[in-house]
């Protein structure tokens, strides 16, 4: 079920109406319980019940490690379990076609095995609730005491793995920031204002820059867009750079948005990325609740820094390579994970720890002409990084060729993808706009009238909405 879709829109204000009726409070966990079943099962419907295995085992391998004997065995078993989830139903079937298994009877399994909604989300939740009911069994710090049954517990943990507005494409939250949020909400605690923003913020950028967007970006794989001119090109690289951004980021801020609609409040996913200096500020900026995830259970685990520069770097490309292979099953997107992890290791071994390291002198007005230069580098760099995520790597070898050489062969550009540049804008002005914050002309002239812009953003989504399409995000 689409967050774009009426469908989405009536289960949210039946699901709000009968979540806060007087005699329901003590239900309430089942009313999302419900509500997330119903979302999931209307595209997957027999693909809930592997959804509702993978809960329950994670509930079980949790539960064992916090309050029980050997918690090191089970929490193994645990995370191994949902790996191995993870591997079968997403990379059975690109392993099956790289080393010729395809013709073999288990081949064909693998490769006709559905792609579960959501899989990737869902299995790093249960990862997390496993690896932190033993680290707070380590740490004594089981603040989800022994009140609470095997079966509380194992309805609870259903909600953390399956609470319907972070299911499909996160954020991703840590178990300990979850459980403790489980409790009686009142509806006069919405803060109303947050909910407002972000739904009408997430859903602009979806329906009316990303939407739009992707009816344009549908012309840069090569095959269409050989013959196009190096400015067109540029163009389309640029503006599917903003369709990402636009299409993740609006997604996360209306799951964001619906959840504290129900007293919930999911972290931040997206802090402004396109204003990063340096690639490592980009990774804490762009789909923050990956990058910490990845850092704390896979970089950390591997050694993180502390093993010398060597294994430094080292372990910093094996973490981007998997992090880029975690977004789908195939291998331009671990060229993609690969292509970062470059990026971020050329970067350290110049850098060292620093932001940026570009130095136009020491005036306040070289500082700020280092800074911009740097933003936009890295911002160039992650917009042809994006092409290894849409494109395989021949097709994008081919297109970045193609805007060196049409040059002045081909009209440098052409007027029917004029659209993009103008759909382009509100973002990068969503961007400057907190760059520069705290000037006082910002402050007057553009936050004191900001009702102004939401209403301009409602009446763009009723009247310049794109063709409905899901997520980009969905099919992880």
């Amino acid at each position: 079920m689409l967050f774009n879709s009426w469908e989405f829109v009536v289960l949210v204000i039946v699901t709000f109406f009968v979540y806060y009726l007087p005699w329901v409070r003590r239900w309430q966990v089942y009313v999302l319980l419900a509500s997330s079943f119903v979302f999931y099962a209307v595209d997957s419907f027999w693909l809930l019940l592997l959804l509702l295995a993978s809960g329950f085992l994670n509930a079980l391998s949790s539960y064992i490690a916090r309050y029980h004997s050997y918690p090191r065995f089970f929490t193994t078993i645990g995370v191994v379990l949902n790996i191995l989830l993870l591997s079968l139903f997403k990379y059975g079937g690109l392993l099956s076609m790289s080393f010729g298994g395809i013709d073999t009877e288990l081949g064909h399994f693998l490769c006709v095995l559905p792609l579960p909604l959501g899989i990737s989300f869902y299995t790093f939740s249960g990862i997390s609730l496993v690896v932190d009911a033993y680290k707070d069994r380590l740490n004594s710090n089981c603040d989800y005491d022994s009140r609470s049954s095997f079966w509380i517990y194992v309805r609870d943990t259903m909600l953390y793995v399956c609470f319907f507005p972070k299911l499909l494409a996160g954020p991703i939250v840590k178990s300990r920031e979850f459980f403790g949020n489980i409790n009686e909400k009142l509806v006069h605690h919405i803060d109303w204002q947050f909910v407002f923003k972000s739904l009408v913020v997430g859903y602009f950028l979806k329906m009316v820059i990303a939407d739009n967007l992707k009816d344009f970006t549908f012309w840069l794989p090569f095959r269409y867009s050989c013959y196009m001119g190096s400015g067109s090109l540029l163009t389309l690289v640029f503006g599917y750079s903003v369709q990402m951004f636009a299409d993740f980021a609006g997604y996360s801020l209306i799951a964001i948005g619906i959840a504290a609609l129900f007293g919930y409040r999911l972290p931040d996913n997206f802090n402004f990325p396109y204003i990063s200096k340096s690639f490592r500020e980009f990774w804490k900026r762009w789909h923050i609740t990956l990058s910490q995830f990845l850092m704390e259970y896979l970089y950390i685990s591997l050694g993180g820094n502390r093993k010398g520069k060597l294994r430094t770097y080292v372990n910093l490309q094996l973490t981007m390579m998997l992090g880029g292979l975690w977004h789908g099953a195939a291998w331009n997107f671990l060229m993609w994970g690969t292509y970062h992890g470059l990026c971020l290791v050329v970067e350290r071994v110049l850098c060292g720890k620093r932001d940026y390291c570009l130095n136009f002198g020491s005036s306040h007005f070289a500082t700020r002409c280092s800074h911009a230069f740097s933003m936009l580098f890295v911002f160039i760099m992650v917009s042809f990084g994006w092409l290894l995520f849409k494109l395989s790597l021949g097709e994008a070898i081919r297109l970045v060729c193609a805007i060196g050489t049409n040059y002045g062969k081909i009209s440098f550009f052409e007027m029917r993808f004029f659209p993009v540049l103008i759909y382009m804008i509100p973002v990068f002005f969503y961007h400057f706009i907190y760059l520069l914050r705290d000037k006082k002309w910002i402050q007057r002239y553009v936050f004191h009238y900001s009702y102004a812009f939401y209403g301009l953003m409602l009446f763009l989504i009723l009247t310049n909405s794109g063709s409905v399409s899901q997520f980009v995000y969905f099919q992880f």
